[in-house]
């Protein structure tokens, strides 16, 4: 009824009659004690009690998916499915793991989802994803975290730049530089406007830009200078299309960390995920480790 917005849509969509359909609600809302849809509406708007009870529906499907697939997986052991939730910068971080994983086990599909790192966690908790990648420590008791990546934020500006001989700056030498800003908020942000504020230096972000590409292509073309994490431009620095100078007042470790549920059991999938990652981390040839959120990192 939501999804359709009509009685006789959802009807339709359930293979039953319009009537059935209604009755059934006004069951479901004579057992709770309170209206779910807005009847002075017509298009199936939903009241607060609807809309909480619509948003444990969803995650009563959700379980169902993921006990389905489950059960397939017990079925044929050489198949299943791998649901991760990451966001641009984090996507990086994965494809070395992901590329080991599929030479592994080439028969796994592995959806990787773009989500914003706040909404990670909710979507963890409410079973869209099996896995996430954060760069900060979840505040929820219910998941558990893995660090897996140190990461150091980059201070990246074009080759020709005055700064660009420099090996080393200081943030007071940054006030009237043009910052290319990511737009999407993050811990990391917050820490970079404050050193800002602490050293009474201006920051001017004078361009917001929503990928971590974008920012990076705009800097190269002499627009200004950025700080993005230092994985995303290896490559670039490496070429010499964007130069890194080191600023001792933002040198900010970002961990990257692998985060599920505690009370969750696992599918196949992300266990052998999880155990690749582990051994992965173990190499002394990788730039991955695995440590336990809690241990000394």
């Amino acid at each position: 009824m939501v999804e359709e917005r009509s009685f006789s849509r959802a009807a339709k969509r359930l293979h039953r009659s319009q009537p059935a359909v209604s009755q059934t609600i006004k069951k479901l809302e004579a057992e709770l004690g309170q209206p779910l849809l807005d009847r002075s509406l017509r298009d199936g708007t939903l009241t607060a009690a609807g809309t909480l009870i619509y948003d444990y529906a969803q995650k009563l499907v959700n379980l169902r998916s993921e006990a389905t697939m489950a059960l397939g997986e017990l079925k044929q052991m050489s198949r299943g499915k791998l649901t991760i939730g990451a966001n641009e910068f984090t996507s990086l971080c994965l494809l070395p793991l992901l590329d080991e994983f599929r030479r592994l086990h080439p028969v796994v599909k592995i959806e990787v989802h773009r989500c914003l790192g706040s909404q990670i966690a909710n979507d963890l908790l409410n079973h869209k994803v099996e896995l996430g990648v954060l760069s900060f420590q979840p505040e929820s008791s219910e998941l558990r975290s893995t660090v897996i990546y140190r990461d150091q934020l980059a201070f990246i500006l074009p080759p020709q730049h005055p700064l660009a001989r420099r090996k080393k700056v200081r943030i007071q030498q940054l006030g009237a530089e043009m910052f290319i800003a990511h737009n999407v908020t993050s811990p990391y942000r917050v820490k970079v406007l404050r050193s800002f504020e602490r050293s009474r230096t201006p920051l001017n972000m004078g361009v917001e830009l929503p990928t971590i590409e974008a920012i990076k292509r705009f800097v190269a073309m002499g627009n200004g200078v950025a700080l993005v994490p230092h994985i995303s431009v290896r490559n670039e620095l490496a070429s010499g299309e964007l130069v890194s100078v080191s600023v001792p007042e933002l040198q900010f470790e970002r961990k990257l960390r692998l985060v599920y549920r505690k009370r969750s059991p696992l599918s196949h999938a992300a266990q052998a995920f999880l155990a690749m990652a582990e051994a992965l981390g173990k190499d002394p040839k990788s730039s991955f480790l695995f440590q336990r959120e809690g241990a000394v990192v």
